[in-house]
């Protein structure tokens, strides 16, 4: 089962990181309506699972190719400070914080560890 399902995303991985990315952006740039419901911080758990997602299919769909796996990291929290400086300078309506770059970062660290430790113990994956 498992050898099917990564024959089927075996090509789609980069299309579906690709997708993500564009879909962050989005989100993290359009005005979306307050939830009816408040809870505080709880923006941070989004932004961290949005980058744990991001970075875990990004680390997935690079796989096989020479490209290190510290860059990919890289390039994914380089990525959350571009949006956040885009949600700056570009829009009225969103404010970038530190804060949501650390909770960038700390999706982006974990699914750095959750592959790292998924792969070393399954190699043949």
């Amino acid at each position: 089962m498992l050898k099917h399902i990564k024959n089927l995303l075996k090509d789609k991985l980069i299309i579906i990181a690709i997708l993500i990315s564009l879909s962050i952006a989005i989100i993290s740039l359009v005005k979306i309506e307050k939830a009816p419901i408040q809870i505080s911080h709880i923006d941070k758990l989004e932004h961290a699972f949005a980058y744990f997602v991001l970075s875990l299919v990004w680390l997935l769909a690079l796989k096989t190719t020479k490209i290190n796996k510290y860059i990919i990291v890289f390039c994914c929290f380089f990525y959350g400070i571009i949006i956040e400086v885009l949600q700056v300078t570009t829009t009225s309506y969103r404010s970038g914080e530190i804060l949501d770059i650390m909770a960038n970062t700390t999706g982006i660290l974990i699914a750095f560890i959750v592959y790292n430790s998924f792969f070393k113990k399954n190699k043949a994956i």
